[in-house]
């Protein structure tokens, strides 16, 4: 009989390094984060001066000192799929290690926060959430806040994803569709008596291959739009002229476009005559920084503010109407990569910033 492995435990007196590398070696791919949601629950259930509450696998931490405004501080527990890079190792200021920068640095961070500040200058809900890195519908906070919304309202949240220790604002709306091109079936060896959908999608591809995509301008700060295919799905045997070629594309917009602009520009780059289908589109976020919450944030941390290329829970929380911003360790460029990493130095940094404004 096999005798089953311990529950993990975290000690949230370890310091912010420790505390990363313990969750770093938690495996959490999406879909598999009990263990580590279990781990955190019982964590933050030993805090005297935090209300913790569970649903499905993630947790939610509040503080309850009537002060006039609350916080968010929210990280997802799940990570990508491991590629050989567990467990955690340190080489000098670097911790290497599946999830280190995307984001289990940022819920170290926060997971520290919510042990060392009893007594914070604004309420905060710490948010450890589920299946971020997988589709909409199973993502934690979509549950959160379809069950329980009261549980995510705020003034201010702040998404520890990875920023380089910087605000990243706002965030840019994904658009996925199919486009298909029909033609007609033949045998090979008598090619001309069909119509070969795969040569006529050249079409499409040349529009890809020339579009210039657009920068956007936003509160100063520059939207860099994207359109690339991703896929493309064709032919049934090698002696079979195909007679459907199936494009699927990617666009990442400027969030000053909604869903229904998104689709029409980039609906209308393409013949009208091949069929455009949208799998999926996700609205982005305003960088918000005229907003008073977001503002003093960013005044307080003395960091000029980037854009956020690419999208992220940001635009869940403004969807709420919760002004969101960006603000974790690690370097962006590094998330689902197999050398992932994120510096001892932007840990500390991060805990100790966000620490003294919530002080």
């Amino acid at each position: 009989m096999t005798t089953p492995a311990p529950a993990p435990v975290l000690e949230l007196g370890a310091d912010v390094v420790e505390l990363t590398r313990a969750l770093v070696d938690i495996p959490s791919e999406s879909g598999d984060e009990k263990p580590l949601a279990d781990a955190v629950e019982s964590a933050l259930a030993a805090l005297a001066h935090l209300t913790v509450e569970r649903v499905g696998n993630s947790v939610v931490a509040r503080t309850g000192l009537g002060r006039p405004e609350r916080v968010i501080v929210a990280g997802h527990l799940d990570t990508v799929p491991a590629a050989g890079n567990l467990p955690a190792r340190q080489e000098g200021d670097l911790l290497y290690g599946l999830g280190a920068c995307d984001m289990k640095g940022g819920v170290a961070v926060a997971l520290r926060l919510a042990a060392t500040l009893t007594a914070p200058s604004r309420d905060v809900t710490y948010v450890f959430y589920e299946c971020e890195e997988v589709e909409g519908d199973r993502n934690g906070l979509h549950r959160i806040a379809t069950e329980r919304p009261e549980l995510l309202a705020a003034d201010l949240a702040i998404l520890m994803e990875p920023s380089d220790a910087g605000v990243e604002a706002g965030c840019q709306g994904v658009l996925c569709a199919d486009i298909t091109v029909r033609g007609a079936r033949a045998h090979t060896a008598r090619a001309w008596m069909g119509v070969n959908a795969v040569h006529r999608s050249a079409e499409v591809l040349r529009v890809l291959d020339t579009h210039v995509p657009e920068r956007v301008v936003i509160d100063g700060l520059e939207y860099r739009e994207g359109l690339s295919a991703v896929a493309v799905r064709a032919g049934v045997a090698g002696n079979v002229v195909p007679d459907t070629c199936v494009i699927s594309l990617n666009a990442r917009f400027a969030p000053s476009r909604s869903a229904a602009e998104a689709e029409a520009y980039v609906r209308g780059l393409f013949p009208a005559d091949d069929e455009f289908e949208v799998t999926e589109v996700v609205p982005g976020a305003l960088p918000g920084l005229d907003r008073a919450a977001v503002g003093s944030l960013v005044r307080f941390l003395g960091v000029e503010p980037r854009p956020k290329l690419g999208w992220t829970d940001v635009a869940r929380f403004t969807e709420l109407g919760v002004p969101a911003v960006n603000f974790g360790p690690g370097d962006p460029v590094l998330a689902h990569t197999a050398g992932e990493y994120v510096s001892v130095g932007q840990l500390v940094e991060c805990e100790r910033k966000l620490g003294d404004w919530l002080r």
